[in-house]
């Protein structure tokens, strides 16, 4: 019996055994899909497990966003963009020995921002966090940090930082805020984005599917596409809008031309741009499964801008599982896999736009926003 054979039957076993559990099921998974629902908050941190702090400085225009693992989380990554400003990304390939992480930094900065982590790091490693091989007296534990940054230090702000870049004090401020709810537009990360020719900025989504599972996404949006399509303000992710989350404006607006990029940046510039995200999920997947979702999950930014991952951005996506639920049927298992990183997706398109959807102008600036659009 060939591979295909195995998961047809399996499927169909699946899906017999479910219908024959709980006649109602189909018809409730159906209207979940058609109208969707988030969770209480509509954020990534309706996930059991995941805390979000934020901090900025204004003057630099900058700022960093710390998601939190409450306990330390099964990660992966994917990296699609052509100019990337990562640490700790290899750490997350399956073949290595570290399978779990503390906590994931998305900055401002570019590789000034890649310094976040050392001070997490100091904070986390004074409290005991961390890898350890059996916590021998003396010897620190080592948290697992994995951090991505985008660039935000040509938007005017004051970058004469010299020796003390402000993202050390900044991480631990964020850290130290870590809570349930936070803001979105200009804040942490995406304090300084721009997305294309808009003000970019911090958005999050999150998506509770019929089984009961959350998907929750986080981004900071500073990428060279567009978030809107041409000659209007509907943005491109408003087939997956829940409610009116980002303007409720519909999709009647979309069209698109294969060479018209819309508001994108004008002349963009290599290593200038990146969109930067997580996801998370409280369903207990493996390293690989969650690779998997996170590969999925990227298609989320392809729905939300356009262009996506050109050789100007930098695109980067953490994937994190809390392991508060689990998938029951093992002949469902891939399946699973399949439902979670496909509603990762969309749950990323949405967190895209209401991430733009939210920014605010810098103090004195006028005419970037998306709400100053006609």
């Amino acid at each position: 019996m060939n591979r295909r054979t195995v998961l047809g039957s399996a499927l169909i076993g699946a899906a017999a055994s479910a219908a024959g559990a709980a006649s109602a099921k189909p018809a409730a998974q159906s209207a979940a899909r058609a109208s969707g629902r988030t969770g209480p908050l509509n954020l990534i941190t309706d996930v059991e497990g995941i805390k979000i702090g934020q901090a900025h400085d204004a003057s630099v225009r900058t700022g960093v966003t710390v998601i939190l693992a409450e306990k330390p989380a099964v990660a992966a990554v994917d990296v699609r963009g052509g100019g990337p400003a990562g640490r700790e990304t290899d750490v997350l390939r399956a073949e290595n020995l570290v399978q779990e992480v503390d906590a994931i930094i998305l900055s401002g900065g570019s590789v000034y921002g890649l310094g976040s982590a050392d001070s997490v790091a100091a904070w986390m490693g004074m409290r005991g966090r961390g890898y350890g091989m059996g916590g021998a007296p003396g010897v620190p534990p080592s948290p697992i940090i994995p951090t991505a940054c985008l660039y935000d230090l040509a938007n005017g702000g004051n970058k004469q930082w010299e020796m003390e870049p402000p993202y050390r004090r900044l991480s631990v401020q964020a850290l130290e805020a870590a809570g349930d709810r936070f803001d979105l537009g200009t804040a942490g990360a995406g304090y300084g984005a721009e997305a294309g020719a808009l003000k970019g900025g911090v958005g999050s989504a999150s998506a509770v599917m019929a089984s009961g599972w959350t998907v929750g996404a986080i981004v900071a949006v500073n990428s060279v596409g567009s978030v809107v399509a041409p000659g209007g303000k509907s943005f491109w992710a408003a087939p997956y809008e829940i409610g009116d989350e980002f303007g409720g404006l519909g999709s009647s607006g979309l069209h698109a031309s294969a060479e018209d990029w819309g508001l994108s940046k004008f002349r963009p510039q290599p290593r200038e741009n990146t969109t930067i995200a997580c996801i998370a999920t409280d369903v207990a997947l493996t390293r690989v499964e969650l690779q998997r979702m996170a590969i999925m999950a990227q298609d989320g930014m392809a729905r939300a801008i356009r262009p996506a991952h050109a050789p100007f951005d930098g695109d980067t996506l953490f994937c994190l599982s809390t392991g508060k639920k689990t998938i029951d049927n093992p002949a469902m298992r891939q399946v699973a896999v399949a439902q979670l990183g496909n509603v990762a997706a969309d749950v990323l398109a949405r967190a895209v736009a209401r991430g733009v959807y939210h920014a605010t102008n810098y103090e004195g600036v006028t005419g970037k926003t998306w709400r100053e659009m006609k």
